[in-house]
């Protein structure tokens, strides 16, 4: 253990695997099976002290060597390792899986009969050293079906579909894409369009070139994986050119800041080094930037950024001329500006004289906000002003939800322009459970209840997604389903102004670092469910379980959408195609937030407020109803 051990061997460590080793030994006597030792978990950058394979189950076993008593947060460890080992572990899908904590202090006392979910994962059963072999009796005991097959288990593949935040974790720490992503054969373009976008990289750092490149994907396919794969390689220590990524949505820039910095400074802690946060802060900030930061650093100072390669992440989110010149006027107090915010970035790189790559990741349907140019804004400005730069294009760029099909084709006429298949990833990975929800969600919105209605059948029992008329019941219903440290949250569209009387006041501005990343007993957490995040603090990240509030601003009327904003003391209708698309693509993306399953709570109105007339929530319920959600009493 030591000999393997990627960290500094303190005493302390290896007096607790004495212990560990000394309660396993006196426990498995008589046991058949199999154990393996700091068993390690990639997507969490963690190890389980033990996984032991007898009968029908495995069981994942965490020790507290010297604790009395097992609290709130151990346990919820042991339960998130048999929960990653159940969903990822191909081995342990049909298995038996039961988390166990051992406090070693903890005092003698009788076994209760264990609980077990529908997937076959128990509750987290709490022992102290002497009582472990009763627990596992138990479990065993409550356990029916053929013994876990030993040598296919050790040889299953681990395929995890970790949360973008778990990924930059793991990236950050120097853990390859291919360790932290799926593998499968439905997953794997993801390996091969990283892979694809290193080649070119490093094609063009020995041949002399700029090129540019432009990755498509279906909400949660991993386009931002891609991108941060791709920065990370390049930033690693040694690299004689670093990678930037960059990215306009300020709340993801903000939570992946932190998270990283959390981690680096408790794994430096743990490697023994005294690690200063707002210095390891300084050396994230470098690695992942705000678009519009790195915009205004250029203006101030001409020369080639120290960056070779830059991921721009959404990029079809970047701004138009209009609204660029608007900006430069208003705030930067520069007239006449004459570059949208695509040419302007790519000009920025453009002053490298040797090479440069620039990496445009790109959503369809992602657009929620005004003067956002579309990925039609950057072909152009390659076209028209940077024609020496090579482009690489995912084949898909011309499909309708990237934006118009015939300017698209125009813009990628040039002959320097390749299209490529190995640059589209077509296979949705926010959803582990289920990989269809994105389509659910698009035909849901496209009214095609038909269509809604057919994949629907296909995911609910792996995806479960509930309706209902009351919040309380729909907050309930996500707390029961969320297990270990399962992270929910409370999510609107941030013109759902009328859901004051159910307490969601959407002009209160979430911290989404807060509420992201802080544990279950800070009340500015996701987990309290008291403060909703709107699209534009979710946009990009993801929960595991999601409770979704509808208002009147979105209403079914039928065969169309109704389009409105509350303005002063009633609904006006939004008669603008442009925020009319903002508004559907807002609750797109709350509806494809969730990982593992989602309510939707639509309030009833009220007949005395005129603001909130039942029919207008009564028509989008029954169509909720129509493509065959089921419904939450309450």
């Amino acid at each position: 253990l030591a000999r393997n051990s990627e960290f500094a061997i303190e005493r302390t460590q290896g007096d607790a695997w004495a212990g560990q080793v000394e309660v396993l030994q006196a426990a498995l006597i008589g046991l058949r099976g199999r154990i393996l030792l700091e068993f390690n978990i990639p997507r969490m950058g963690r190890r389980v002290d033990a996984v032991v394979l007898t009968g029908p189950v495995v069981f994942a076993i965490e020790f507290k060597v010297g604790a009395h008593a097992a609290d709130r947060a151990a346990i919820d460890q042991v339960w998130d390792y048999a929960l990653d080992l159940k969903n990822f572990h191909a081995g342990s899908h049909t298995a038996f899986v039961a988390p166990i904590l051992v406090a070693t202090q903890a005092p003698a006392r009788n076994v209760a009969i264990p609980t077990m979910a529908d997937d076959l994962v128990f509750e987290p059963i709490a022992v102290g050293a002497g009582d472990l072999r009763q627990a596992m009796d138990a479990v065993l005991a409550a356990a029916r079906g053929p013994d876990v097959d030993l040598a296919s288990w050790e040889a299953a593949p681990y395929l995890p579909t970790p949360t973008i935040i778990e990924a930059a974790r793991a990236l950050y720490a120097q853990h390859s894409v291919e360790a932290i992503a799926r593998s499968d054969a439905e997953a794997q373009n993801l390996a091969i369009t990283s892979g694809r976008i290193e080649q070119i990289v490093h094609d063009a750092r020995t041949k002399g070139f700029k090129a540019i490149c432009f990755v498509t994907g279906v909400p949660g396919a991993g386009k931002t994986l891609v991108g941060l794969n791709v920065a990370t390689r390049q930033h690693e220590k040694g690299a004689t050119e670093n990678a930037v990524f960059l990215s306009g949505n300020g709340p993801l820039v903000s939570v992946l800041r932190e998270a990283l910095t959390r981690d680096e400074v408790a794994r430096r802690k743990q490697l023994g080094e005294n690690a200063r946060k707002g210095k390891v802060a300084e050396s994230v900030k470098a690695f992942i930037q705000n678009v519009h930061h790195f915009r205004d650093d250029a203006l101030v100072h001409p020369a080639a950024p120290p960056e070779h390669v830059a991921v721009f992440d959404e990029a079809q989110r970047a701004w138009n001329l209009q609204q660029t010149a608007n900006f430069m006027q208003r705030k930067k107090g520069q007239p006449g500006f004459s570059q949208s915010e695509p040419e302007f970035l790519i000009s920025c790189m453009d002053r490298h004289k040797d090479w440069a790559v620039v990496i445009g990741l790109v959503g369809g349907g992602q657009e929620i906000n005004t003067g956002e140019a579309g990925i039609e804004a950057w072909l152009e400005a390659v076209r028209d002003k940077f024609p020496h730069w090579r482009m690489f294009v995912s084949s898909k760029l011309t499909d309708s939800e990237y934006g118009d099909a015939g300017k698209l084709k125009q813009a990628m006429s040039s002959a320097n322009c390749s299209p490529e298949d190995s640059l589209h990833l077509g296979v949705s990975m926010r959803s582990f459970r289920a990989e269809n929800v994105s389509h659910f969600v698009k035909a849901l919105l496209d009214l095609n209840t038909r269509d809604a209605r057919d994949v629907l059948a296909q995911l609910d029992e792996r995806y479960p997604m509930r309706i209902t008329r009351s919040l309380a019941a729909g907050k309930a219903w996500v707390r029961e389903q969320a297990r270990g440290n399962e992270r929910y949250g409370l999510v609107c569209s941030s013109k759902a102004m009328r859901l004051k009387p159910h307490a969601i006041d959407v002009r209160y501005n979430v911290n989404p670092v807060h509420w992201f990343l802080n544990e279950r007993d800070d009340p500015r957490s996701s987990f309290f469910l008291e403060d909703a995040a709107t699209e534009f603090q979710v946009q990009g990240l993801e929960l595991d379980w999601a409770c979704v509030t509808w208002d009147a601003d979105l209403r079914a009327t039928g065969d169309a959408w109704s389009y409105h904003d509350f303005r002063g003391d009633r609904w006006v209708n939004i008669h603008n195609e442009a925020n009319r698309r903002y508004l559907l693509n807002a609750y797109r993306v709350l509806l494809t937030r969730a990982r593992q399953g989602m309510a939707i709570v639509v309030p009833p109105g009220n007949d005395a407020d005129a603001t909130r007339t039942p029919g207008w929530y009564d028509a989008t319920y029954e169509y909720l109803k129509s493509v065959g959600l089921q419904e939450l009493a309450g």
